[in-house]
């Protein structure tokens, strides 16, 4: 089992992005998926591993938020 987390791509140079975690970016590599700036991609070990819908994005960065309250 693996944990992924969504975020946003920002920005991108080669392989390399930087994607926005809900207000935290960092670097990701991009060469597992066909990605653009505005993509939603999920991201395991600073690999982006799938590209995801953004109503499916920000309903897994709602549950993250809510579970960082508790």
């Amino acid at each position: 089992m693996c944990l992924a987390i969504p975020g946003k791509i920002v920005e991108i140079k080669g392989n390399e992005a930087v994607v926005d975690f809900d207000g935290l970016k960092k670097k990701a590599r991009i060469d597992f998926v066909k990605a653009k700036k505005g993509d939603y991609v999920m991201i395991h070990t600073g690999f982006a591993i799938e590209k995801v819908d953004r109503k499916n994005a920000e309903f897994t960065l709602k549950k993250w938020r809510k579970l960082s309250e508790q």
